[in-house]
């Protein structure tokens, strides 16, 4: 086809702006579908959530029959919503315990150290207080990576094991580690 001055006329399915306002129409249809798919599962997260939580509250008041120490903060867990910044604080002292073997004070100086992961000290608190670690076990990972990558003797393992300036362990947990050290 051509127009009055002679040029041939491109039909419109094939001139540029056709093409992106086509473009644009099939992004806005297809993020409004995301979004509503998004809305269900964010309805069928919130209803799994409630009924893991209310399984949670329960668990927690049955535990908290085994010891004075953990019934009030148990008591106090099923009766606070948990916050992001706490389940945050949670994942960091997870790491912290499972992959560098860290102490209970460790990783709570970590979690609030302002050159460490700068949470408030109770969202810290909370964490470590939830953190289902083994911190015996966490000592003994240390000094055996004391005793092997350092070649430390015993005695100033276990000072760095209770040491302010080192890892922090508890006696008892350094204690347990130099025990179980293989000689």
């Amino acid at each position: 086809m051509k127009d009055n001055k002679g040029k041939e006329k491109k039909p419109f399915y094939k001139k540029v702006w056709v093409w992106i306002v086509a473009v644009i129409i099939v992004v806005i249809g297809v993020s409004a579908s995301s979004s509503s798919d998004d809305n269900d599962e964010k309805s069928n997260k919130d209803k799994t959530s409630k009924t893991s939580k209310s399984s949670s509250t329960s668990k927690a008041s049955d535990s908290s029959d085994t010891s004075s120490s953990s019934s009030s903060s148990s008591s106090s867990k099923s009766s606070s919503k948990v916050t992001a910044q706490q389940k945050a604080a949670l994942g960091s002292a997870k790491t912290y315990s499972n992959s560098m073997h860290m102490s209970k004070q460790g990783i709570y100086d970590q979690l609030t150290s302002d050159d460490g992961d700068k949470f408030s000290a109770a969202d810290a608190q909370y964490a470590v207080d939830n953190l289902k670690a083994d911190y015996n076990k966490n000592a003994l990972e240390s000094a055996e990576s004391y005793q092997k990558d350092q070649d430390m003797s015993v005695a100033d393992i276990k000072d760095q094991l209770t040491s302010n300036d080192g890892e922090k362990f508890t006696e008892s947990e350094a204690q347990y580690a130099i025990d179980h050290l293989s000689k």
